[in-house]
């Protein structure tokens, strides 16, 4: 069983990591800064600018580091907040109107919860 167990933890790592290191590549070369800052804006953010890197910078270092498994614990910390944040201002609001926003708000709170299982198991 401990031999599975380890063979899930790395299948998890590794979607994981490559999750946020493609979310971080489509914010940075589809979406671009200024649509990344547009979104952030319409959500109440100040300095939008500025948090459109720091979320573009950390899914994107972050992903790579889980997938290189480098500083792991912190770039699955950072990522949780990430996604945390994402869940409660994006999809929190629209809760009751729009069955989309229930289920993408699940499922930034799994991602969460997992990225915190990584974390945990990397000492």
């Amino acid at each position: 069983m401990k031999k599975f167990n380890a063979h899930a933890a790395n299948v998890n790592r590794v979607a994981l990591g490559i999750l946020f290191a493609v979310a971080g590549l489509i914010k940075l070369f589809v979406f671009k800064p200024a649509g990344v800052e547009a979104m952030l804006s319409g959500f109440g953010f100040p300095a939008a600018m500025f948090f459109a890197w720091v979320l573009i910078l950390v899914e994107l270092l972050g992903g790579l580091a889980i997938l290189a498994k480098w500083k792991i614990k912190e770039a699955a910390y950072l990522l949780m907040v990430v996604m945390v944040i994402a869940a409660f201002t994006a999809y929190l609001p629209n809760f009751s109107s729009n069955i989309g926003s229930w289920t993408n708000f699940l499922l930034h709170l799994v991602a969460a919860s997992n990225l915190w299982l990584i974390a945990v198991e990397n000492k």
